[in-house]
This record gives C-alpha cells, structure tokens and sequence, in this order.
C-alpha cells in the first residue's frame, strides 16, 4: 500500500489517479496512524508553504511525515510537498518551520524582465545524478509540467537530481536514500511523469 497524505490543499486527485494508473495500492490517508503499514508515503502539494506545514501540523501528519523518513520508508514529495523538505521558505514572509530533512531553503524566481512567474507549463529536466531510481528510462532534457513561482535552494549539491532553467537554473528534483522530491508534477507530465510514478513504485517493491 503507498501512503496518500490528504491535508486538504494537495493536488490530491490527480496524484491518486496517476499513481493507480502505474499500478499503485494507494491509500489515502488524513492521520498517520497507517502511515506504518505503507510500503511508500506520497506528500502532494499545491498552494503555499504555511498553509502546507500548518494543516499538517493540525492533523497529525507532520511528525508522522518525519517519523516515516527517520525509519527509511521510501518517501516521494511533489511540489510544495518537495519544499517542505526543507527548513524555511521565502513566500509571504514564510514563518513556519520546514520539515527540516534538507539544509536549504525555498526561493523566490528573481523578477527578471520577460520571465513569467509563476512558471506554468512544459520545461526540461537536466538530469545531474547518475543512478537515480526515480529518473530509470527517463532520457536527460525530458520535458515535464511546472506550475510554481518558488523553489528550494538546496545547501547540499550533492542531493540534487535534476536542474532546470527558468531565469536560473534552479534545483527541480533531489534525491538522497530513499527520499525522492520534484518540483515539477509528475501526475501532470503523461508518459514521462508516469514513468517516474513507477519507478518510485518499483523502489518502494524493492526497499
């Protein structure tokens, strides 16, 4: 079973079909008590960072997401649910600690003219790991679908995936152990977001 977390502002939908589609057991889960049981845990996102880290420190779900983490449980963020990896976020003068997993934090895109933020739409992924079980079948530059006007700014390189360029060239998926995050959404990216899905699915089979 992998893991669904529904703190009422993810993409939550969209996420369930797509991981069912590449051939998930998914549970959708609004309190951790379960959490335990899963072979994966997915953290979906959509909206602000507080408001992310607020709902799922009022049900429960925050010290579940980081208990999980701390034991190995393969774990896959998505958008802010990647952002929230990390300890602070810039957005609307963020207050709201971060989950903490990764030294960094969430940025801004520079106002730079002609650059459209938020950045929505179809952008590559320069892949910069070799090995990466969540990148397996996925040729580097692949195409895949961003909607967000802030990313983490990792302090560590050596977890960053993928880059992407949109006025910088900005970290848009990391992976460390058994912790996969992108920016980008996989459940918006047909075959290719799809061929990620699996592959998260295949490691959560294999770990």
């Amino acid at each position: 079973m992998i893991a669904l977390l529904d703190y009422g502002a993810g993409n939550l939908k969209s996420v369930h079909k797509a991981l069912a589609a590449a051939g998930a057991d998914v549970e959708v889960l609004q309190h951790p008590d379960r959490i335990r049981e899963s072979r994966g845990v997915v953290l979906p996102g959509v909206g602000a960072f507080d408001d992310c880290l607020s709902a799922l420190q009022r049900q429960d779900l925050l010290a579940g997401v980081k208990d999980s983490i701390m034991a190995g449980r393969p774990f896959l963020g998505i958008c802010v649910g990647y952002q929230a990896l990390f300890e602070r976020s810039e957005e609307f003068h963020s207050c709201a600690a971060g989950l903490g997993i990764f030294k960094g934090r969430v940025r801004r895109f520079p106002a730079t003219p002609g650059l459209k933020i938020p950045q929505i739409g179809w952008n590559q992924v320069h892949l910069s790991l070799p090995n990466n079980p969540l990148f397996l079948g996925i040729p580097d530059h692949a195409y895949f679908y961003f909607v967000h006007s802030y990313f983490p700014e990792p302090e560590e390189a050596s977890i960053v995936a993928s880059r992407t360029d949109h006025g910088v060239f900005f970290a848009s998926s990391v992976w460390s152990g058994h912790v996969f995050a992108t920016q980008f959404h996989p459940e918006k990216s047909q075959s290719m977001g799809l061929r990620v899905l699996k592959n998260f699915l295949d490691f959560c089979q294999s770990a």
